[in-house]
């Protein structure tokens, strides 16, 4: 692992953790790239460290105020949002583990990432704000979320579109799941490190895990920023275009035995 590659999978890890675009999907790319399909847990737990520090500073007035009033109904609906992935990561993690390593589905997984976004983005624009968001929009929303465990399911792609359904606006679905990806970065890096705990710890520089950290948190800063503001005007479609041609072009090398 040199300090380019781990340049370059930290910028793709911290755009795609919040494009929708799926992070998974384009890591495992990227490894296969650099031929690095085994990297290891270690860098990977680096890169979402690196996430997790942009979502951070992004949200640090909203994190400060949930640690200082820890019932409050925002602190709830973080809690409710993000139980059915806890659920479902406990219940197959071993499963969705075992599928990620192979890819075989993510050529699937990126079409259907494309038509959710598709059909959301046609949903009539929504009203709610952060304020107005309810326990079953957090549990809905929360769903979807979950259901992104598949590893070329978009976590961000599929939270905006279950944000759009419940008729919130576009800045808050964008706003909110974000928001909701810290408990979901955050437990990723938790199993990562038990994971870790008593097996063998890949031998990487530290220089080329540092570059990979740093360039995860600057690049996934700039993609928050970006997506919250960019969906105020823009469609998710784009988006969708994205995903569809990348799928399509997986499923034929796959296919044709190239991958």
């Amino acid at each position: 692992m040199n300090k380019i590659e781990a340049f370059i999978l930290g910028v793709i890890q911290g755009l795609t953790e919040f494009l929708p675009i799926s992070s998974t999907g384009h890591l495992y790319l990227g490894r296969l790239a650099f031929g690095l399909e085994e990297a290891g847990l270690f860098l990977d737990t680096m890169l979402h460290i690196g996430t997790l520090i942009a979502v951070l500073v992004v949200y640090q007035k909203e994190l400060l105020y949930m640690l200082k009033h820890p019932f409050s109904k925002l602190s709830w609906i973080l809690i409710i949002g993000t139980i059915p992935a806890v659920i479902i990561g406990f219940m197959f993690e071993d499963y969705f583990d075992a599928i990620s390593k192979t890819g075989s589905t993510i050529g699937w997984e990126f079409l259907v990432t494309g038509c959710i976004m598709y059909v959301a983005d046609g949903v009539k624009n929504g009203y709610k704000k952060l304020d107005d968001l309810s326990y079953t929009d957090a549990l809905v929303i929360g769903s979807f979320q979950a259901a992104a465990i598949f590893p070329a399911l978009s976590r961000s792609g599929l939270t905006i579109a279950a944000g759009l359904f419940r008729k919130l606006d576009r800045e808050t679905a964008a706003y909110f799941s974000f928001l909701l990806s810290t408990p979901a970065i955050l437990g990723g890096i938790v199993l990562q490190g038990k994971a870790m705990i008593g097996g063998q710890v890949e031998s990487i520089p530290f220089s080329s895990l540092a570059i990979g950290t740093v360039s995860a948190a600057v690049f996934g800063y700039f993609a928050i920023m970006t997506m919250v503001n960019f969906l105020k005007k823009h469609s998710l479609k784009i988006f969708s275009y994205y995903v569809w041609a990348l799928g399509l072009l997986i499923l034929i090398l796959q296919y044709s035995g190239f991958m």
